[in-house]
């Protein structure tokens, strides 16, 4: 299997950045929706995709180690 070598250049940060705030936002609405949900099924679904964006976020923080905390919240 091939390996990708991760971009990690200015360009591809400020895309990550603007991605790891927006799935910031996703998994907020999804725990609203979660909330909301009576069928475990259904809330179970959410946990993995709240499970999965989280897991997107730690990959991207990795690919950055430079960027602070704050400055992935925002701060």
């Amino acid at each position: 299997m091939d390996t990708k070598d991760e971009d990690t250049s200015d360009e591809s940060k400020k895309n990550h950045m603007v991605y790891y705030k927006s799935l910031t936002s996703t998994i907020e609405n999804i725990k609203e929706e979660k909330m909301q949900e009576q069928e475990q099924v259904i809330q179970n679904h959410l946990d993995k995709r709240i499970q999965a964006m989280e897991e997107d976020k730690k990959r991207i923080r990795t690919m950055f180690p430079d960027i602070t905390q704050e400055e992935w919240d925002g701060n």
